[in-house]
């Protein structure tokens, strides 16, 4: 049973694979150079999801706008702890912040935010458990594409195919195709500090 506030995500001793969706332009220079380069915006907070099927609802398949390509990201993980040390929850929530005047100082100077989505099925059913996502401010972007990240991976066609089997009503066949995500394992200290539930 999923608790509702916990990281699910696809990683091995080193890295997890976070993943992001962009236009044509933008994922194939990534992909070809391993990094990000313009005209990916290095001005503008950029959010970064480990779960898999949430990207799915979020780009609806790679069939919105701007989010056709769908990339999957391998970072360091000690780079995505470093990064969730720093981070500060999107609202104040009473179990992370017993004094709200704490949060809203602390919110305003932040260079990492947090926020727990529904977590969602294969059919794009919310779920009662949550789904990280991680607001990586202009601060820190430089550093996320050029010290974090260990790989760049298209996952364009993979996507076609699970959308092909969820629109033929084949989803056992397409829950085969996901990438196998696992309770990511968190210290109690850093648990607390993003609301996680451990």
């Amino acid at each position: 049973m999923m608790k509702e506030f916990e990281i699910r995500a696809d990683y091995s001793r080193d890295t997890i694979v976070i993943y992001q969706s962009y236009n044509e332009q933008i994922a194939k220079s990534a992909v070809m150079n391993q990094k990000f380069s313009a005209p990916f915006s290095f001005n503008r907070m950029t959010w970064i999801k480990p779960s898999f099927l949430w990207m799915m609802e979020r780009s609806n398949y790679g069939q919105k706008s701007g989010q056709e390509c769908t990339l999957a990201i391998h970072i360091k993980r000690e780079a995505w702890e470093r990064a969730l040390n720093k981070a500060i929850l999107t609202s104040p929530e009473k179990r992370v912040y017993p004094n709200p005047g704490t949060w809203e100082k602390d919110f305003e100077n932040a260079e990492v935010y947090v926020q727990w989505d529904p977590e969602r099925n294969i059919k794009g059913n919310k779920l009662e458990c949550r789904s990280i996502q991680v607001g990586i401010s202009r601060y820190l972007i430089e550093e996320f594409n050029n010290e974090w990240i260990v790989k760049i991976e298209d996952y364009t066609p993979l996507v076609k195919k699970i959308l092909n089997f969820t629109k033929s009503g084949a989803y056992d066949k397409a829950k085969k195709l996901l990438p196998i995500e696992k309770l990511y394992p968190l210290s109690a200290e850093l648990a607390h500090k993003i609301g996680a539930i451990i």
